[in-house]
This record gives structure tokens, sequence and C-alpha cells, in this order.
């Protein structure tokens, strides 16, 4: 078996056929990992969950913020923007079994010795705490409080990790964290506006890119991410992979082969 990891999808189906196509993958033996960030903003998104739904096991996938704006807009509790392209999900006869689906994939996962997550693991985590806290997360989407989680979900604050969190403060920063980071301080405190490459957010210190702080605590793990489009693919680091190269924005889009480190690309 070989295991794949694309970057974020966004609804782009045609160039993740294409991807899929260059390493010959074959759904019974290959399995294919998203780091989320499977809809939203490009064409084909009812398509795009049709078939990865579709893969069955040989597909697994971590929550994004988009696809969890998604599932906030499918509970009413919020309306969708002018750059959305959400409708025909919401308005496809199996919305209802692609929405539940959805809904419960984790925000972090292990495989292969990686872990997988959409925008990255904050400096003052180990993996250990991340997988505890994604789960508390999960546990919250995937029970009565889901509605209580999709109300409180938005906004910026509180803009660092407690312990003494609880409740939607607490699983909003959590989400926060693991789906819409790029930088913060090394004491974690978040900054959610920039979207810059790595040398202009470097003129933010001391806010910088989540992966350069030199005391992360997770720096002996293998992080695969996504999310930060800006960063078009950009080596890293030691450990860290980043697979968003901005398909939607006119980039190709990136898969790897995890057993090798090797990347292959698509054309938008």
């Amino acid at each position: 078996m070989t295991m794949y990891a694309v970057g974020d999808v966004q609804g782009c189906l045609d160039p993740l056929l294409g991807l899929l196509e260059q390493v010959s993958f074959d759904p019974s033996q290959d399995q294919l990992i998203s780091v989320g960030d499977l809809v939203n903003r490009g064409p084909k998104s009812l398509e795009t969950m049709r078939f990865c739904k579709g893969l069955g096991s040989a597909f697994k996938m971590v929550l994004g913020n988009h696809d969890l704006h998604l599932l906030a807009i499918a509970h009413g509790v919020r309306g969708p923007t002018i750059k959305d392209t959400l409708d025909d999900i919401l308005r496809a006869p199996d919305k209802g079994d692609l929405l539940n689906w959805l809904q419960h994939q984790p925000l972090l996962l292990e495989a292969s010795g990686y872990h997988f997550v959409h925008a990255g693991i904050p400096p003052i985590w180990s993996l250990e705490l991340a997988h505890q806290l994604a789960a508390e997360v999960s546990g919250a989407l995937q029970s009565e409080q889901s509605g209580a989680y999709f109300e409180s979900m938005y906004g910026n604050l509180p803009a660092i990790w407690s312990d003494s969190l609880e409740g939607p403060e607490r699983w909003r920063v959590i989400t926060n964290y693991l789906c819409r980071m790029r930088l913060c301080t090394a004491e974690g405190e978040l900054e959610l506006e920039s979207r810059n490459a790595v040398e202009g957010a470097e003129a933010a210190a001391p806010f910088l890119p989540w992966f350069t702080h030199t005391n992360r605590q997770s720096a002996d793990q293998k992080i695969v991410f996504g999310h930060w489009a800006a960063l078009e693919g950009r080596d890293c680091g030691e450990n860290v992979f980043a697979l968003d190269t901005g398909c939607v924005w006119g980039g190709p889009m990136r898969l790897m082969n995890l057993e090798t480190q090797e990347y292959f690309h698509q054309p938008a």
C-alpha cells in the first residue's frame, strides 16, 4: 500500500483526479489523506465530496476552516458569503449523508509516522496534548453540543491557550490553532489576520510562523499541513511539510508520497 497526502483541494476536483492518475492511485490498495479544506471557492465542491466519500477506507482527512464553515452554514448559524461556492452541496439530495460524513472527520490524525492537521500545531503544545484537545472538539462536533459549537466557532478570541478555558471559548481557540493559525508568538498568542509568506510575516515579530519557533514542542515529529497558500509549498524546515500550493488561486495542486517524501504537482 502506498499512502499519499494532498493539499487543499477546495472543490478543484479535476487537478485532484490528475494527480491520482499521475501516481496510478489504486483505491483497492492505496490511501489518500487530505489536509483539509476539501470544499469551497473552487468549481466542484459537491463532486469533490462525493468522490472522496466514495473512496471509502482509501480516503482520510482532517477538517479545515472551509469545511467547518460549510457545516456552520448547514446548521443555520451562518449565512454563505459572496465568495462561497457551496450552494450545490446545500441543495444536493444526498447532502444529509455528505454533511454527516464530513462532520465525523477529525481535526488531527496520525498515520504512517506523520501527523496531519489543516493549519498547524502551536509551539506550546506537545503532539500528545494536541491530539487530546482535537478529540475534545470532535466530541463536541459529534454530540448534541454541535449547535453550540458552531454558534460560537467564529472569532479570534481568546488569542492564547489556557488550561482553564471551558466550553465554547475552549473549543474556539483549539479550532483556531488547528484550522486557522499561521502566525503566533513563542507563548502561543495568535495573530489571525496576516496571510503573508514567511519573509513578510517575519516583520511582524514576535508573531512568527508557528513552525519557526525554536521552542516548539512538536519539532521532533513529522507534521503535514495545508491552509497557507502564500507559502507556495516552500521548505519549512525539518519534519514540516507544507502542501497548500494555492490551486484554487491558480497555482498547482500538490500530492506527497509519504514513504519517499516525493512531491507531485498538477496545474489548476
